[in-house]
């Protein structure tokens, strides 16, 4: 007769290859890229109970774009990390751990306060972070967020970590896709679709603000999100409005607008 034991862990292993047939089937036969990190989004919506995915690119502490993402929500909240320099992500990232957050309104929870005023007011209540690593290199995290309080729970955690590592599978691609376009002298599509993720319009716009206002870039992005961050926007979408000549920041503080 078997034991309580073994018959758990039998049952683990068993839920553990159902999750990861389960990651597989939702991603296969697709094209390359961007899609498939889409595809892998919204396959952890479906199979790990959660109410949003995305996967953060991440470089030197910061994000660099969001690489997938289940919902515009999902990749709205990935964008708040970046605006406001704190979030789940980038503690994944930098411990090389999960980051997971069952309930962000528990009075003993005070990390990214920031962030989790922004993330509460956005309805989530429950964030989890799973580092994505090339090699043995964290290049980013997938985020999980849920409207309701509670833990990922077992099943949810193994999921997790599998779909973490299927996220580094998309990277790979594109870098496989580079290295055959040169080869075969063709441009360099794999690079380029990682490039675009990069947030060129907060470059362009802090160009823009160095130029107006006579200042150095760390001072013209920390403008640039502050801003952001007193208008309950995202750095992105500032950016955008001073590329579009409908914002200006202005020269006294950092958050001044003139529209």
């Amino acid at each position: 007769m078997r034991s309580r034991g073994v018959a758990a862990r039998e049952a683990s292993v068993s839920s553990a290859e159902r999750l990861r047939a389960d990651l597989d089937q939702a991603i296969a036969d697709t094209d390359s890229g961007l899609s498939v990190a889409d595809r892998l989004c919204h396959a952890c919506v479906s199979v790990l109970g959660v109410d949003g995915a995305a996967i953060s690119l991440v470089h030197e502490g910061a994000i660099q774009g969001t690489f997938g993402s289940s919902s515009e929500l999902s990749r709205r909240l990935d964008g708040l990390q970046f605006t406001f320099g704190e979030g789940p992500c980038l503690d994944a990232v930098l411990s090389r751990r999960p980051v997971l957050v069952p309930d962000l309104q528990h009075q003993r929870e005070r990390r990214w306060p920031v962030y989790a005023g922004a993330v509460l007011e956005a309805g989530v209540r429950a964030v989890f972070a799973l580092p994505v690593a090339l090699a043995t290199l964290p290049i980013g995290a997938l985020d999980l967020y849920r409207h309701e309080p509670g833990s990922l729970g077992e099943d949810g955690l193994v999921g997790g970590l599998l779909a973490a590592e299927f996220a580094a599978l998309p990277l790979l691609d594109l870098v496989s896709a580079n290295t055959a376009d040169e080869r075969d002298g063709h441009a360099d599509v794999g690079w380029d679709e990682l490039a675009a993720l990069e947030r060129v319009e907060v470059y362009q716009a802090t160009g823009m603000i160095m130029a107006q206002l006579d200042v150095g870039p760390d001072e013209a992005l920390v403008r640039l999100r502050a801003h952001a961050f007193a208008q309950g926007m995202t750095a992105s979408d500032v950016a955008w409005a001073i590329i579009e000549r409908r914002l200006v920041l202005d020269v006294d503080t950092p958050w001044g607008p003139h529209e």
